[in-house]
């Protein structure tokens, strides 16, 4: 039951009839797992812990540089030195007190990775390579959990969900199939990126955790992606791939 102070806090999300206090309540009991705590985690992170997701496991094995602060909103210039995650839940902390925030300084893989996305409602891809991203799509894919993807690099953008639970929803391993791509992706810190753009994208990933935890609308369908410079978003419809390696299982 939800005392007073709680009810003032999120009372602008409790007035929305799509979320009301059953929305809010849902929304206090879930679990989010981010994978990444940089550029795409920060606002994801923020906004979360302000909308009041319970419980919240961030993980990056990553230092904060000097060069990260441009763009990653949860660190400041004194954690400089520190593991973004832990930098992100003091962050997260000092915003909501009451939100749950589990820090975990490791790159997750394996095991320990589909565990702990079987243990929550949501994942959020935030990171930068696509060995880590088909490593979170097969534990999201096997453990039945939606997988809220997010990318951005110079002006452009992109988001996707995938969410096994929809029977014609492919997954990450449809739209790239592993065997065109290994860890050659384009980086930060070699192509650039947008300051606000990165938030951009984190705030519309945050947006589907949203929904998806505290029942309010439908989720994102297929891939949208942005471009900066136009201010233009295109959307695409993905078609799920019957031969995936990762998915057909599903069937």
């Amino acid at each position: 039951m939800m005392d007073d102070q709680t009810l003032l806090r999120y009372s602008r999300q409790i007035m929305l009839p799509e979320v009301d206090i059953d929305g809010q309540q849902r929304l206090l009991s879930a679990h989010a797992v981010i994978i990444g705590a940089g550029g795409l985690g920060s606002p994801v992170a923020l906004y979360l812990a302000a909308a009041g997701v319970g419980r919240i496991t961030i993980a990056d094995a990553d230092h904060v540089e000097l060069s990260n602060l441009q763009r990653q909103i949860a660190h400041q210039q004194t954690s400089i030195g520190s593991n973004k995650a832990y930098s992100a839940q003091a962050s997260m902390q000092a915003l909501n007190p009451h939100c749950e925030v589990v820090a975990l300084d490791q790159y997750l893989e394996g095991d320990a990775l589909r565990q702990l996305v079987a243990s929550a409602q949501v994942v959020l891809d935030c990171t930068d390579r696509f060995s880590s991203r088909y490593a979170v799509n097969e534990a999201s894919q096997k453990a039945g959990v939606p997988l809220i993807s997010g990318a951005a690099i110079r002006f452009s953008g992109q988001l996707a969900v995938f969410d096994p639970r929809d029977a014609a929803c492919p997954c990450y391993a449809c739209l790239y199939p592993p065997d065109e791509h290994g860890d050659e992706a384009l980086s930060c810190s070699e192509s650039g990126v947008m300051a606000p753009l990165v938030g951009l994208i984190g705030c519309f990933q945050a947006v589907e955790a949203f929904k998806l935890l505290s029942g309010a609308g439908t989720p994102h369908q297929g891939l949208s992606t942005f471009d900066g410079l136009s201010g233009q978003w295109r959307h695409f419809q993905v078609p799920r791939d019957p031969a995936c390696a990762v998915c057909a299982h599903r069937r």
